[in-house]
């Protein structure tokens, strides 16, 4: 195992920049992302070997951004897309005063982790498409792109297993307990949501319940697992852990206004495949809520048919602008942007890490992609 290298919060910028958020690794991502993505990549170096000659190998390692369809390797390999919940462990285990470098291989499992549910959640929704590029199932199959999943999750699971220099044996069962209790919640939230796939209507309380556990179960468990790694005051993990719930509803919720109202360019997927896939995100949830009479009745035709073509996706989106389904979910966003920030308030952080947290929900809130 490498020696994971130091990440020092004595450097760490503070402040928004002139468009309200840091440029870091890609657009508007804030400055966090950056600072912990040496720590990450080494963590993941070591968390997924070259298999040789093994033929799981190629489908993982171009998930992960690593290589393309062929196993060649990338001109600048690194992880794919955000990268969001490793960060949030190593940036939580920085702001309570322990060391990044000792939460990177637990940051490298909830990626492993977030990976293996991405491969899974693409085959369940056939989605041909992530991350501007063609998604497993869709190169390989089925059947393969399952065993990669798999495969993905045994890693996760290992990775939870590796420590490094001040870490000791309670702290990485800790995390092992931490992680696989967040991904069992995960995986009840996803088999909620498939579950939704068949019924007429939901909730947006029932909705807003599966999410918490699908999306936030993970966001959630990232901060809590930095933070258990630097301290083991109750307190503090149940502080940190308010946070994270107002974060994964955030972010998912934020998610659901992309994923119909977004630009594809951006996003690295279809705008109208969650209309398409009939997808029941907040903003449908909300219209066959609030729809009546000729609106509803055509919903309920449209989201029972086996296919939607051009026509019937362009009728759906007339009817989400009609009830005003687009302000209902910004108008959600910012009443959890706001939990995300009283939640904030409760917790003793240093300057630099409130303005990491509160750069963090801007992001979330108003993100692009």
């Amino acid at each position: 195992m490498g020696t994971i290298p130091t990440a020092s919060a004595e450097a760490q910028p503070t402040g928004l920049a002139a468009n309200g958020i840091s440029a870091g690794t890609g657009p508007n991502l804030p400055a966090m992302f950056d600072r912990y993505r040496t720590l990450l990549e080494r963590a993941m170096s070591d968390a997924v070997p070259p298999l040789e000659n093994h033929p799981v190998n190629t489908l993982l390692r171009y998930h992960l951004g690593w290589s393309d369809q062929h196993g060649n390797p990338s001109p600048t390999p690194a992880s794919q897309g955000k990268a969001l919940r490793p960060t949030l462990c190593m940036f939580a285990c920085d702001a309570f005063n322990g060391e990044p470098r000792h939460a990177a291989y637990a940051a490298a499992a909830l990626e492993l982790i977030h990976n293996f549910s991405l491969v899974h959640d693409d085959i369940q929704d056939q989605g041909a498409e992530r991350r501007h590029q063609p998604t497993v199932w869709a190169l390989w199959g089925t059947e393969r792109a399952l065993v990669a999943g798999d495969a993905m999750q045994s890693l996760g699971d290992l990775t939870t297993l590796h420590t490094s220099d001040g870490t000791d044996s309670d702290t990485t069962i800790r995390v092992s307990n931490l992680l696989t209790q967040a991904y069992l919640e995960m995986i009840e939230g996803q088999c909620r949501d498939l579950q939704f796939e068949q019924r007429e209507t939901i909730g947006t309380d029932e909705y807003l319940d599966m999410i918490a556990l699908k999306t936030g179960a993970l966001i959630r468990s990232s901060l809590v697992i930095g933070a258990s790694v630097a301290t083991d005051d109750a307190e503090v993990i149940e502080g940190i852990a308010r946070f994270g719930r107002a974060i994964g509803r955030l972010f998912q919720i934020r998610d659901d206004y992309l994923g119909i109202w977004g630009d594809d360019a951006i996003t690295g997927k279809s705008t109208d495949s969650d209309i398409v896939q009939r997808k029941k995100s907040y903003p449908i949830v909300y219209a066959f809520q609030q729809a009546t009479g000729a609106s509803r009745n055509e919903l309920l035709r449209l989201y029972g048919q086996e296919t939607l073509g051009e026509s019937d996706v362009d009728r759906v989106m007339q009817i989400l602008d009609d009830i005003g389904a687009a302000q209902q979910t910004d108008s959600l966003t910012e009443m959890t942007a706001q939990e995300g920030r009283s939640a904030l308030a409760t917790l003793e952080l240093p300057p630099w890490a409130t303005d990491d947290a509160e750069n963090l929900i801007d992001f979330m809130a108003y993100r692009l992609f």
